[in-house]
């Protein structure tokens, strides 16, 4: 190398840091528009080893040896480093690694019936919890504070902390992620660091999360739980880098697929819990040149397929070369949380997976491997265990090894695991696809040799040079991001001017981050109406990247202090602790198809299988409106874990004339999923309503509405009262307006008011008088829009036999047995078969099979309108949907159809069938139920849940007749939606089994 050339390269160094092997490598930036190399001077692969540090030093060492790189000077823009160290630890609950934590929530009065760590696994509770408590603070929807910070109740919290020894701490405030002036978390912060001094790491969840109080929250607990030990494991890779002699800047790569320094990265390591996954995508990317392709057009998504030695991940890459980002909601060891995620598929098949023949020679592959031992265990290697990659050098695809160890195996056997692989390949990329029309792949991993050259479904397979480490190479092209995530309130604002003026932000974030203003660009813009509130609330989302800036350097980004005596050994030692066990072995499990409820005499005492079995079931009947079960779901859990009851009764053991309470919460689900519904709200607004009543006392509580988080407020309100909830409600469903009540469609008496409205804040309201049941609606809706556009709502007690004659009866009893069927088929490996199982409880019709391609929202009135279009999959995906009976004539009719559309306000209102020229055709609609179920998991969406990529299932449920007269049909079928278009019935219904009758015997 010349001393020109050697003045004008700029290189920068990448290593990942996988559970099987260890790849680094080094690129210069100044050749990365050769398509045959993309820069790529010299890379290295080796077995990870328990000590990654050293490994680590290892691998760069090789590499700047290789290409001739001295690793002291300006030449050297960055070193990045992709890891999975971090996210193993949680997911194996090492106690070594993970501290106890210290949680305040600045929420008062809020939140307090569902607390933190209510729904982490037990094992890692017991690691996590050192701390909690919920003090004032928090914001409404609007900006306005819930209350203000109280200086006494943190100094309070300060001292506490510091006797119980904790040295992590979170917290977490009602909206925070709309405290742009950080008033809230940030000045707890101060007050906190104030009073404890050094040594304490202190998060804030706006830092971490996004909307959605216990997910954000449960992210930052994971955050804070990891950080002493993230702090310790960079300081170790900068401790390597020290020995290298590299003056280089250190990053460590997101979630997203940027960069993140290393200072940030020991503050806030879950942003890198899954950046194997995004660098392999990210890296397969650069090497196949898309970029270069492109040419200033539009690209296109491409499927990145990465084949390793225990796993396949599958993963799509945006016409922005990044990766397509994950649901709302991500799951980590079993804890819910919010934080960036890729949406990425698993399946276990990879170059050390286990091949298993039965006395049929029925091949089986994976899921287990024998991972970074693939050379001592495999057959072409002198070991004795049959593997993935033992077939392809059998099949010749393959001269790794001794091809001759492995001649004795059959061609029939070679066949069918060709077969197996190809298959399995096929069905993950097809689960990922968003259309049926053939797409490319990109190969990399070095476990593809495994895979075959054509795959069903794919039109060109493109194996990019280096495939073997694009996850290295992905870590080292990594960019610098800048990103805004807020609510804004649009009223009286322009959406034009307010996206300019964010989008503006997201750059300035990215360059102020380190990217090069030159290369900085625009990659995600999306626009998110809040449901159900009126002053146009909407969460908006900008992100920019851009190419680092040349001349960064260690001390401008901000690398973490060396202190030798802070260095401790990150070397992966097994732990002995018992909490280490498997989460199932821990916490046993119950045998869903032979549970059986506890009937004592005329009632149901509920236990935590028939809480998630109502919750699942709830969901369903909630049409994809209501606001999701899960919250509330964990209140009535934990109200059995701490020694409450909760009971449910049939109507027939009650006389006429017992008088049954009421309580729901009105207002947006989103907004309850930040201040946390609390069913002492609702005891709180009932006690008031019954004074003006003069009633004194209640036989049973009445739910209002089944579907959706509703569902269960009866039964939190049951324990409350200490009387049981009745078994039924008064709309078999959830519909977005309060006169949409069965008693109100029916003109009963007190079917809507006198009712009263209470914020959970003292505020208390009580309308004994409306014109009509829209008026009601519309006034009350006012009024929980000024106490922060959600509330608890106590319409009027209501007599046993209103509730029989112009209600629901047993709807809980059919909640709990379709949630019974979706957690039989889980438990069963059936998930392909929750639609029919659904079916056989209530009469209905499989209506649709497909992927979400195109979702439309926005705000009309306080209510979120849009629609939601799903295209067909592929013939192989129909054929794992199969039915019989009744419905398979419907199935035929529907395969001809190319797309179904089902638009919705709040919940789903019809379900149209498009062909190619735009015709289309009702195939169900209001006020039969239309549900769409996440075809992975068979749960119930919400219509906030719906995004582009999602496969799913749609079914149709018939309506109780009471919808079916022209009061019913006038309230709440086609026409009162808008819908130009008669109402057509799919099925007659069924009255559900009570499971107080069934099990009582």
């Amino acid at each position: 190398m010349g001393s020109k050339s050697e003045a004008q390269a700029r290189y920068r160094l990448g290593v990942d840091v996988g559970g099987t092997n260890t790849d680094s490598v080094i690129i210069d930036v100044t050749r990365a528009t050769d398509p045959s190399t993309r820069g790529v001077l010299a890379f290295y692969k080796t077995e990870t080893t328990s000590d990654v540090t050293n490994g680590i030093e290892t691998g760069i060492r090789t590499v700047l040896e290789a290409a001739g790189v001295d690793g002291v000077g300006p030449q050297l823009l960055s070193l990045t480093i992709g890891t999975t160290h971090f996210i193993n630890a949680v997911v194996q609950s090492d106690v070594t690694r993970l501290s106890s934590v210290a949680v305040i929530r600045l929420a008062a009065p809020y939140t307090t019936e569902v607390p933190p760590f209510i729904d982490f696994p037990e094992n890692l509770k017991r690691i996590m919890n050192g701390h909690t408590a919920v003090i004032k603070g928090g914001l409404q929807i609007d900006g306005r504070v819930i209350s203000d910070l109280d200086e006494g109740e943190l100094v309070d919290q300060a001292t506490l902390i510091r006797a119980k020894g904790l040295k992590d701490i979170v917290l977490v405030g009602v909206y925070s992620c709309l405290d742009a002036e950080g008033k809230q978390e940030y000045k707890a912060r101060d007050i906190l660091r104030r009073e404890l001094g050094k040594g304490y790491n202190i998060i804030c969840s706006r830092d971490v999360g996004q909307v959605g109080f216990l997910e954000r929250e449960n992210a930052s607990i994971l955050n804070a739980s990891i950080m002493t030990f993230a702090q310790l494991t960079i300081r170790g890779f900068q401790l390597a880098m020290q020995r290298l002699k590299l003056t280089c800047p250190l990053y460590l790569t997101q979630n997203d697929g940027t960069l993140i320094t290393a200072i940030e990265a020991a503050r806030l390591p879950v942003r890198t819990f899954s950046s194997g996954a995004t660098n392999s995508m990210r890296g397969a990317s650069y090497l196949s040149g898309i970029d270069l392709k492109k040419k200033g057009g539009a690209g296109k998504s491409m499927i990145v397929v990465d084949i390793g030695g225990t796993t396949t991940d599958v993963g799509v890459v945006l016409p922005s070369g990044f990766p397509r980002q994950a649901a709302a909601f991500i799951e980590v060891a079993g804890v819910r949380t919010n934080f960036s995620m890729p949406d990425v598929l698993s399946i276990g098949l990879g170059g050390g997976s286990r091949v298993r023949l039965d006395n049929k020679e029925h091949v089986t592959i994976g899921p287990d491997s024998v991972g970074h031992h693939l050379t001592r265990d495999s057959k072409v290697f002198g070991g004795d265990v049959l593997t993935a990659t033992d077939i392809m050098v059998r099949a010749g695809a393959s001269n790794i090894g001794d091809a001759v160890t492995v001649s004795g195996i059959s061609d029939e056997v070679v066949q069918k695991s060709q077969n197996t692989i190809k298959r399995l390949l096929e069905n993950a990329i097809d689960r990922m696809k968003t259309s049926p029309d053939e797409c490319d792949v990109l190969l990399v991993g070095g476990g593809s040799i495994i895979s075959p050259l054509k795959l069903k479904g794919v039109k060109d397979i493109i194996i990019p040079p280096f495939f073997e480490v694009a996850n290295a190479v992905g870590a080292a092209i990594a960019s610098i991001a800048g990103q805004v995530d807020v609510i804004e309130i649009l009223e009286g604002k322009s959406l034009p001017e307010t996206l300019e003026r964010l989008k503006a932000q997201a750059i300035f974030n990215a360059v102020k981050s380190g990217a090069d203003p030159s290369t900085t660009r625009l990659v995600e813009v999306h626009v998110l109406p809040i449901q159900y509130v009126t002053n146009q609330a909407t969460r908006i989302v900008v992100r920019a990247i851009g190419e680092l800036e040349s001349s960064q350097d260690a001390s401008s980004v901000g690398n973490i202090p060396l202190d030798a005596e802070d260095i401790l050994s990150t070397e992966e030692e097994p732990s002995k602790d018992p909490l280490h066990l498997p989460l199932k072995q821990m916490l046993g499990s119950t045998d869903y198809s032979t549970y059986r409820p506890t009937i004592v005499g005329n009632e149901w005492i509920l236990t935590e299988t028939d809480l998630l079995f109502i919750m699942e079931g709830c969901g369903v009947l909630g049409t994809g409106g209501g606001g999701s079960p899960y919250s509330i779901f964990l209140t009535c859990r934990q109200l059995l874990r701490d020694g409450g009851r909760i009971r449910i009764v049939d109507h027939t053991a009650l006389p006429d004339n017992a008088v049954t309470v009421r309580g729901v919460f009105m207002g947006s689900p989103s907004v309850m999923s930040e201040r946390l519904r609390g069913t002492s709200h609702l005891q709180l607004a009932s006690s008031e309503l019954a004074k003006y009543f003069g009633i004194s006392g209640f036989a049973a509580t009445l739910c209002d509405e089944v579907g959706g988080g509703n569902g269960l407020q009866s039964l939190a309100m049951s324990h409350y009262y200490n009387i049981p909830a009745l078994d039924g409600d008064l709309m078999g469903r959830a519909y977005p307006k309060l006169n949409q009540v069965l008693p109100a469609v029916y003109g009963r008496p007190n079917a809507l008011v006198p009712c009263s409205l209470h914020d959970g804040d003292d505020n208390v309201v009580i309308l004994t008088k409306a014109k009509n049941e829209h008026c009601v609606e519309a006034i009350m809706r006012v009024v929980a829009t000024e106490m922060g556009s959600a509330a608890a709502l106590c319409l009027p007690p209501f007599q046993l036999r209103d509730a029989r004659d112009f209600g629901i009866t047993r709807s809980h009893s059919l909640a709990w047995r379709i949630g019974r069927a979706i957690s039989i088929c889980r438990q069963t490996s059936n998930v392909n078969g929750v639609a029919d199982a659904i079916l056989k409880l209530q009469n209905g019709v499989r209506l649709f099979v497909g992927k979400v391609v195109d979702v439309v929202r926005e705000v009309r009135v306080g209510f979120t309108w849009g629609q939601v279009r799903i295209a067909q999959l592929l013939d192989d995906e129909v054929e794992d949907h199969q039915i019989s009976g009744e419905l398979a004539t419907n199935a035929q009719a529907l395969a001809s159809s190319t797309t179904m559309v089902i638009p919705f306000q709040n919940e789903n209102l019809c379900a149209y069938l498009e062909d190619e020229s735009g015709l289309r055709r009702v195939a169900a609609s209001v006020p039969d139920l239309i549900t769409i179920l996440d075809s992975q998991s068979g749960s119930h969406l919400g219509t906030s849940e719906y995004t582009y990529g999602l496969r799913v299932t749609v079914i149709a449920l018939a309506c109780h007749p009471l919808w079916l007269s022209e009061a019913g049909l006038s309230a709440a079928g086609p026409s009162a939606f808008g819908l130009d278009h008669e109402f057509l019935s799919i099925g007659k219904y069924r009255e559900p089994i009570s499971v107080i009758e069934e099990y009582s015997i």
